[in-house]
């Protein structure tokens, strides 16, 4: 069997790979499979980094190997954010958008959080607030979003 290498790149989605012929072909199909799902993640307003830059730090190897295998307990674990309500908030966001949603509301992480059978907020509303103050998140009319900054502060180089 041969050995047989392979780079490509769709907009923030880069893949390169080395191995035999047929299990590369295999791993490129599971990426170009995720490539319309993953093209959808905005971090940031236009004009305040540009589209490379948030591809850098959300490279889709490392979104797939740290997000896909696990769940919300397990990222908010990962992530050290079980008991600080304000990073709680922050972690599970960045959860839900890096999973494909690009604008987010609070009813959305509390929706998150119930369903993983994790505790509630106390105020879901000011969690958001601290981290708009922080700059960890930034507000989008009834809606936020994580920033940049919200996603390196949580360990997403």
């Amino acid at each position: 069997m041969s050995n047989s290498k392979i780079q490509i790149k769709v907009g923030i989605v880069e893949f390169s790979g080395e191995g035999d012929q047929d299990w590369l072909a295999l791993q490129l199909d599971k990426i170009i499979a995720k490539v319309p799902e993953l093209l959808k993640i905005e971090l940031a307003t236009p004009g305040k980094e540009t589209n490379d830059a948030i591809g850098d730090k959300l490279d889709a190897s490392k979104t797939n190997s740290s997000f896909k295998t696990s769940n919300l307990a397990t990222w908010l674990k990962d992530k050290g954010a079980t008991t600080n309500q304000v990073k709680k908030f922050l972690a599970t966001a960045a959860y839900i958008q890096i999973g494909g949603k690009d604008r987010l509301a609070t009813g959305d992480i509390v929706a998150a959080l119930k369903k993983s059978n994790q505790s509630k907020l106390g105020n879901p509303s000011d969690c958001l607030n601290g981290n708009v103050k922080k700059g960890l998140c930034e507000k989008d009319g009834n809606e936020f979003f994580v920033t940049v900054e919200g996603i390196e502060s949580l360990g997403i180089k």
